[in-house]
This record gives C-alpha cells, structure tokens and sequence, in this order.
C-alpha cells in the first residue's frame, strides 16, 4: 500500500521539480547610447524562449537575465542582442 501511494505521489508532481534551477546571465551590453535603447535590448531578450525576467541597467550598461538553462543558453541571449544592434557579452 505504501509503495502504491509513494508511486501516486510521484506520479502527482508537477513536471516542474524536475526542471533545471533557473540560471541568471549579466551581460555587458555595447551601444547603448540613448534612453530608449534599453527597452529595444529588453524586448529582444524576453522574445528569447525560456526568458523570464529581464532587467536592463542603462547606466551599468548591463542586462539581467533570468532564464531557463533547458530552453536557451546564455550564448543564445548574446545572440539575441547582438541580432537587435547591440552587441553584447557575458559578464565575466
């Protein structure tokens, strides 16, 4: 009986405990020049699956990302804002 409800109860949980801790990424964001350059760098990370927060630092000339390692890489969030004219890397 026992190993009947412990085989239910793991069958009961949801998919997400087993998915990957969230990874965060800085990256060092290149041609930033005017206050409406941030949101362009924003709008083109969270189009990147597997994004689920973004904060751009104007004055830093960075972006916080908080993604999911098992849909997207941080390379593919360089990708992404290079792609939209602002090159970037991943802060070391």
């Amino acid at each position: 009986m026992r190993k009947l409800v412990a085989t239910a109860l793991v069958a009961l949980m949801p998919w997400a405990a087993w998915a990957a801790p969230p990874q965060t990424a800085v990256l060092d964001v290149q041609n930033m020049t005017c206050a409406l350059c941030p949101i362009t760098v924003k709008k083109s990370l969270e189009k990147v699956p597997g994004v689920s927060r973004v904060h751009v630092d104007y004055d830093k000339k960075t972006a916080t990302v908080i993604f999911d390692a098992d849909k997207t890489t941080a390379m593919a969030l360089v990708k992404a804002t290079t792609d939209a004219g602002f090159p970037s890397t991943v802060h070391q």
